[in-house]
């Protein structure tokens, strides 16, 4: 149990499958990274052990821009998959930034929800102060909407 932010939260070590996860999300960007148009992204493992990666999309118009989660998530279910066990997302920093280290950054609001529909019982890693960690998208997105509620 981990406090981010005053908030008590699960979480649970990384395991060399998640290392490996981050590393093919890493590869990714660093492969396809282009200023303005793909600084983020994203691996998944599906729960039949496959891995899915893609990254993010952004136009001039930034609200065209599509999530790498979104699209590795939409490249899984099209080929297939059923549900998701681990995803992560990598921000590559911008050509004009000094610090170039690739980070994992937590999905937005709209991924989140993507995720939860669509894997409920989904790990997200992420970094909670400092250190790498994974959580269940459930404490990411608690109280979520739901037509049972």
């Amino acid at each position: 149990m981990k406090k981010e932010r005053g908030k008590k939260i699960n979480v649970f070590p990384l395991t060399q499958d998640d290392y490996q996860l981050i590393e093919e999300a890493k590869s990714k960007i660093k492969d396809l990274y282009q200023d303005d148009k793909h600084h983020v992204g994203s691996a998944l493992r599906t729960n039949s052990g496959n891995i899915v990666s893609a990254e993010h999309i952004e136009a001039y118009v930034g609200r065209i821009t599509v999530c790498a989660e979104a699209i590795a998530i939409g490249s899984a279910i099209s080929n297939g998959e059923k549900g998701f066990h681990t995803i992560v997302a990598v921000r590559h920093p911008y050509s004009d930034e000094r610090n170039r280290e690739l980070t994992v950054v937590s999905p937005c609001g709209m991924c989140r929800e993507l995720i939860s529909d669509y894997s409920p019982k989904c790990f997200v890693i992420l970094e909670v102060n400092g250190e790498l960690v994974k959580v269940k998208i459930e404490e990411l997105i608690p109280l979520k909407y739901s037509r049972e509620s």
